[in-house]
């Protein structure tokens, strides 16, 4: 019988790559860039099965095509480079890997605060640039973590985490979710209340949201122009969720002390965005999960998926 078709857009760990070759013949993209489209287009038409990047946009062309194509293992917790309802539609089975990065991204958004919060990569560059002449009171002076308030948008898995770590830190932590998580509250001290109370009291305010049409700009003027002049802005969630010129204006204005930014609404963000060019801006290339670890773990669990449907059984984590 002939083995089931599996395309991969990207390159992962050889022994993940052969588990799936043990159920289905499988090609790899060979370069570390996104597929080229019209070559995502052809091998979909295809593939059995595809193993994806939020770098790869599976959408209702894409799914029009793919008349064999039973399942989408998307290697990322969002989703928003697939369109689930058409995928739906087609019988198309849509799988993610929840849980697996959890700790990787809490590490890099306390990170994240934390550079931004007492202006480590500022510094740095002050220091390589040959700035540091003399000892001085307020000598790239930041702000406080311990003790201060962080407020988190988007109480999930990851948001949890990062409370566990403020907790570390005696800071006080504020929540808002769609609804109330008791069991946070009860286990992490964490405190529920409603967005705008949460943008006006918090010393540091963390995205943590998935991006969906609810969530999409939803930190804009009316929320920036809520938020302390003090305050630090942090976004690990997708750069969808935010205005990106009303940031840039609440910084460059001094509405809002600073910003530490892993995602962009486009991505690679362009090195001449106006952003870039603040120096109260922390930015980095998307690498909320980027642990050699926790990747091998997201690749694994995304063939997994894979395995499992191409074999007759359910998905282990579909969306």
């Amino acid at each position: 019988m002939t083995k089931p078709f599996v395309y991969m857009t990207r390159q992962v760990a050889v022994e993940i790559v052969a588990a799936l070759e043990e159920v289905a013949e499988v090609e790899v993209w060979p370069e570390d860039r996104p597929v080229p489209r019209e070559v995502l287009l052809q091998k979909a038409e295809q593939a059995d099965g595809l193993f994806v990047l939020l770098t790869d946009t599976i959408d209702e062309e894409l799914l029009n095509r793919a008349k064999r194509l039973r399942i989408v293992a998307n290697m990322a917790v969002g989703y928003d480079n697939i369109d689930v309802r058409a995928a739906k539609q087609k019988g198309v089975i849509v799988t993610n890997t929840p849980d697996v990065l959890t700790e990787a991204t809490a590490d890099l958004a306390f990170a994240l605060l934390m550079a931004t919060g007492r202006r480590l990569i500022e510094a740095n560059r002050f220091l390589h640039s040959g700035g540091w002449q003399t000892w001085s009171p307020y000598l790239m002076a930041g702000q406080s973590v311990y003790g201060a308030t962080l407020g988190i948008i988007g109480m999930g898995r990851i948001g949890e985490a990062v409370a566990r770590r403020a907790k570390g830190f005696d800071m006080n932590v504020l929540y808002h979710n769609r609804r109330p998580r008791p069991i946070a509250e009860q286990t992490l001290g964490v405190r529920f209340c409603e967005l705008d109370e949460l943008l006006r009291t918090s010393d540091y305010v963390l995205l943590l949201t998935p991006l969906t049409p609810e969530t999409r700009g939803l930190i804009g003027e009316r929320e920036l122009s809520l938020m302390k002049p003090t305050a630090v802005f942090l976004n690990v969630s997708r750069g969808g969720t935010v205005d990106e010129e009303a940031l840039y204006r609440a910084l460059k204005e001094k509405r809002i002390w600073a910003a530490g930014l892993d995602v962009f609404a486009q991505e690679p963000v362009p090195v001449d965005h106006p952003l870039l060019s603040l120096p109260n801006v922390v930015a980095l290339p998307h690498i909320g999960s980027a642990t050699y670890e926790t990747r091998d773990r997201m690749a694994r669990l995304a063939a997994e998926n894979l395995i499992a449907v191409l074999s007759g059984k359910e998905p282990i984590t579909p969306v």
